[in-house]
């Protein structure tokens, strides 16, 4: 198995094409519940190809993406060539290179299962005594037939089970912010896909086989699906999009 920081390095261009965003409702979200403001210093951390750091960056905050995997860090480096607010920086969320007490808000978005016990500390040291941390997820629905049916295939995968942030409570988010109480709020979220991006959405998850007898009938499977459910030659692949702050 890979390990955790190389896992999306054969599939970042899937990644940057057929990942969910994130809905804009978080901006006004966090600057009502924990005052966000353009003077925020944030640390996008796991931050990927860039696409929770583009929040930030659209209303004029810095932000730091720290991310250990090198294919991920560098495409988000060629996406955000020219903005001067985006500082991408080689590092862990156990070891993130920035500098102590310098981060008003911690971001993680989809990256949270990843982290070992060391987090915590190393967020405690980079955050300002008056810092936040905010933890995003975008969750399938599973209240129709297509979206049941999309989670029967995926745990058909050995390693889904294994690394999917759905096994993630609320008790260990909890855990995490404590002595801190947690908040939680959801908004909704979508994707609308035709059969070659719902299939791109299936490769470009860690969990995904690459090639292989595996990786074939997975498609079959998928375009199978497709053709069950699609409208007009859509799918809409609804998410929630599950805020935890502190």
């Amino acid at each position: 198995m890979k390990t955790s920081t190389a896992r999306f390095s054969d599939r970042v261009e899937d990644y940057v094409k057929y990942r969910p965003h994130y809905p804009q409702q978080i901006i006004e979200l966090l600057k009502n519940k924990i005052e966000l403001n353009i003077g925020s210093i944030i640390a996008d951390i796991g931050s990927g190809t860039g696409i929770s750091t583009d929040l930030f960056l659209n209303k004029g905050n810095k932000v730091f993406a720290v991310e250990p995997n090198n294919e991920m860090r560098e495409a988000a480096e060629l996406i955000y060539l020219k903005e001067s607010n985006f500082i991408s920086v080689n590092g862990t969320a156990e070891n993130t290179n920035l500098e102590e007490h310098s981060i008003d808000i911690i971001i993680c978005a989809q990256a949270f299962h990843w982290f070992t016990t060391e987090t915590k500390n190393e967020f405690k040291r980079i955050l300002k005594p008056t810092g936040h941390i905010v933890l995003v997820w975008n969750v399938r629905k599973e209240d129709d037939d297509f979206q049941n049916s999309y989670e029967m295939i995926l745990k058909s995968i050995p390693e889904y089970n294994d690394v999917t942030h759905r096994n993630i409570s609320d008790k260990e988010i909890i855990n995490f912010f404590a002595p801190k109480p947690m908040q939680k709020e959801s908004v909704a979220n979508f994707q609308t896909f035709n059969s070659d991006g719902l299939k791109g959405r299936l490769k470009s998850s860690s969990y995904c086989p690459t090639e292989g007898d595996e990786y074939e009938r997975l498609i079959q499977e998928i375009d199978m699906l497709f053709y069950k459910f699609e409208k007009d030659g859509i799918i809409k692949f609804e998410y929630e999009t599950n805020v935890y702050y502190c």
